[in-house]
């Protein structure tokens, strides 16, 4: 048999522990094209364009 807690952990020490744990919404950006919400540092899924190039070709979804 291992070793067992020696006492049992209060509701308000595991809230403390556990407040860190929620899981937080990606940082959004408008985009400078069309204005769409997208992740920064990424390309848009809405214009397909990046720093101002068109990288992805956005007409072939549709």
């Amino acid at each position: 048999m291992g070793p067992l807690p020696t006492r049992k952990t209060s509701r308000r020490k595991t809230a403390n522990r556990r407040a860190h744990d929620a899981h937080e919404l990606k940082h959004l950006i408008r985009c400078d094209t069309c204005g769409e919400y997208k992740v920064a540092h990424r390309a848009c899924p809405k214009c397909g364009t990046y720093n101002g190039r068109e990288v992805i070709d956005v007409s072939e979804k549709k």
